[in-house]
């Protein structure tokens, strides 16, 4: 049975390839917005981002609007059978708008208010730059809400950031009234009798401030909740007129990784589709295999935000940054290799920042498909170009998905809490890269993984891995009972069931409402300081054949197993030989713990003897070389496989005797394939249930 989304907007069943472009910047210059749409067609290029930062061309002064240009633009890009991702021009004011209504520049934590600059700088709680917004959006719908171009929505740019002003403090207390209903309630979850915080009136809360109240825990995680909801409240404002107008439109905004400033999991179902900005620092200190396995966590991220559907990459450089601490050429193939692995990952587009570089100003030097010499004859401009006709062979793979049987959690709110706790080690806490130390095994072996957040739904999955899952939120660890009860197989590492949605530690001993599940009581955790180390040594004949010894880092969970069973002991330290990996029966599955923090070699082994024993599928059944992943799309009828090689070397892998097809050279491949380095190859097969 075929399992395919349709394609973003049904007018271009294709692969989107393009990027931002700024024509607004060259308006004296026609000569060279003639030759961009020539360039555009040698890069292969269909799509490309207008309108982004350009409300000031569009409305020079308050209620004189010029779209002339635009249209010019849009119009052009329909007479070359190109497409346009029509952006709202949010995210950068006009100074005139600042000048003339100072309450929508923001206020600091330190309740300074800002001067007009640079962007993404305004206040979402401003009913003037609501009202001017929404009149912007209302002009550009119902002006090109029939033109051929426009193919999609994008919203702003890069949401973020928050503000402290009056109207926003006024927001907060309505926002906190709402959900606790009373003031007894909020200094409860609050924990505010601590140094004598309680609150005895609204008008006294107040948003955390460097210089005022900023060690009340539930205070700085409800205000991370409230920026979610503000900014959220402010999008779902910029999308009315255009779902009004163009309902057949889709919607997105350009979402940034794994930042920290906003839930993404809150924002994602407002959209119709996700999409986000992926700037990797290719080849420096760390290794670019390390580096392949981060960003595909990422990617995968955001394939889930929708529940699977594909996500568009709206954002790349088709060469260097220029904000990065090291600004790096990419070596010959990575443009491409790292293209293919977001589309391998899901994603539906490959667009860039910039089409064309700025003359001036702060991003003159970020990479660009045509730089300032302003021809194709560049080494970027060939990558860019063949990228573009690679995907113009892969119109099968367009709305194709994938069904890992693996999910790892991983919840912002999760990383506000850890970030802001008072304890184990202040520069090593990492949630961020303990979750992709437990991915990493997986994208090794050629196991695709869903990445979901703590609510999300576990059925389907027969393994679910939640690293330092320190705050459990009500429900969350009843279904995580449930699906270890029906057959599934759960991992819980250290630092787990220790706070509640209030970022209240739990009574009774932890981890808290994991405790039955894991079959385990953690009495202390010790945390060890750089270069201090200890080891963990799996017991005689333990049921995952774990051999060796392996070294732990950073924190040891100090457990007592109560109904599990032990795999592992510590040791070294005052507690040698107290239990380092557990797991506990429950039901018709099983749940594990594993107690430190430790080396890859310990992971690579855990969830190998894992993927041994449940059977996992994987995309090639074949031996991957280090820092060779296997990516899979499937369609129900066709697999998709990306065979990526992020080594600077070559590299090679048995394909067995599976038959493939190559999907750009169309050939017949088996057998062994050669990855030159930094490689890539995309093969199909017939889909195997």
């Amino acid at each position: 049975m075929t399992k395919r989304y349709p394609p973003i907007n049904p007018k271009c069943p294709h692969f989107l390839h393009g990027g931002d472009y700024n024509p607004e910047q060259w308006l004296r210059s026609p000569e060279v917005l003639k030759d961009d749409l020539r360039l555009m067609k040698l890069a292969h290029c269909n799509t490309v981002s207008v309108g982004i930062f350009s409300w000031v061309a569009l409305e020079p002064e308050e209620g004189r609007f010029n779209f002339d240009w635009l249209d010019r633009v849009l119009d052009n890009l329909a007479k070359d059978g190109m497409f346009a991702v029509l952006a709202t021009p949010s995210g950068a004011r006009p100074a005139w708008m600042s000048q003339k209504y100072p309450e929508i520049l923001r206020m600091n934590a330190d309740r300074v208010r800002i001067l007009h600059g640079a962007r993404h700088n305004h206040c979402y709680t401003s009913p003037v730059y609501r009202e001017k917004t929404a009149l912007i959006n209302h002009k550009l719908a119902e002006r090109y809400k029939d033109h051929p171009a426009l193919l999609l929505w994008h919203l702003s740019n890069e949401y973020g950031g928050e503000c402290h002003c009056p109207l926003c403090q006024d927001a907060f207390r309505a926002w906190l009234k709402q959900r606790y209903t009373s003031l007894d309630a909020l200094n409860q979850a609050w924990w505010t009798a601590f140094w004598s915080h309680t609150y005895t009136d609204w008008s006294q809360v107040e948003s955390p401030a460097p210089h005022g109240e900023w060690a009340v825990h539930g205070l700085n995680l409800d205000w991370k909740r409230f920026v979610t909801h503000q900014t959220t409240d402010f999008m779902k404002h910029e999308i009315a007129p255009l779902r009004e107008i163009t309902p057949n439109v889709p919607v997105t905004t350009n979402m940034m990784g794994t930042y920290a400033g906003l839930d993404y999991w809150k924002v994602a179902p407002e959209l119709d589709v996700v999409s986000w900005d992926s700037y990797p620092t290719w080849h420096g200190q760390e290794e670019d295999w390390r580096l392949g396995s981060s960003v595909s966590f990422i990617h995968d991220i955001y394939r889930c935000l929708k529940g699977g559907k594909p996500f568009l990459l709206m954002e790349s450089t088709p060469s260097i940054t220029n904000w990065q601490e090291v600004c790096k050429l990419k070596r010959p193939n990575m443009h491409r290799l790292s293209s293919l692995q977001a589309v391998a990952h899901g994603a539906d587009t490959v667009q860039y920042f910039q089409w064309r570089k700025s003359r001036g100003s702060f991003e003159k030097f970020h990479g660009a498909v045509v730089d300032h010499v302003g021809h194709e004859h560049t080494r970027t401009f060939h990558d860019v170009a063949e990228v573009g006709e690679i995907l113009e062979k892969l119109d099968a793979v367009v709305g194709a998905t994938i069904r890992p049987e693996v999910a790892v959690i991983y919840d912002w709110e999760n990383e506000w809490v850890i970030g802001d706790l008072q304890g184990l080690s202040r520069k090593r806490r990492d949630y961020g890269g303990t979750c992709v130390a437990q991915y990493r095994p997986f994208w090794s072996r050629g196991v695709p993984v869903d990445v979901i957040n703590m609510d999300g739904d576990f059925a389907g999955y027969k393994l679910l891995v939640a690293p330092m899952l320190y705050m459990v939120r009500p429900g969350v660890a009843e279904r995580m009972e449930r699906f270890v009860k029906r057959g599934g197989v759960f991992v819980a590492t250290y630092w787990s069931g220790i706070v509640n949605e209030s970022d209240l530690c739990f009574h009774g001993g932890f981890p808290g409402p994991l405790r039955k599940t894991l079959g385990i009581w953690s009495e202390e955790i010790d945390a060890l300081h750089e270069g201090q180390t200890n080891v963990v040594v799996p017991v005689a004949k333990n049921g995952l054949g774990l051999t060796g010894r392996y070294q732990a880092r950073d924190l040891c969970d100090l457990i007592h197993a109560e109904t599990a069973e032990v795999l592992a002991k510590y040791g070294a330290d005052f507690y040698k030989g107290r239990p380092a990996l557990t797991v506990n029966t429950l039901g018709k599955g099983q749940a594990y713990y594993i107690a430190s923090r430790n080396d890859d070699r310990f992971h690579d082994d855990f969830y190998g003897a894992l993927v041994r024993q449940l059977e996992l599928k994987r995309v090639l059944n074949a031996n991957l070389p280090k820092g060779v992943t296997a990516q899979m799309r499937t369609d129900g009828e066709h697999d998709f496989v990306f065979l990526l090689n992020f080594q600077p070397a070559t590299r090679k892998v048995n394909l067995s005797r599976e038959a493939f097809t190559d999907m750009t050279s169309g050939q017949n491949v088996k057998g062994n394939v050669t990855l030159p380095a930094y490689g890539s190859l995309i093969l199909c097969r017939p889909h195997a249930a």
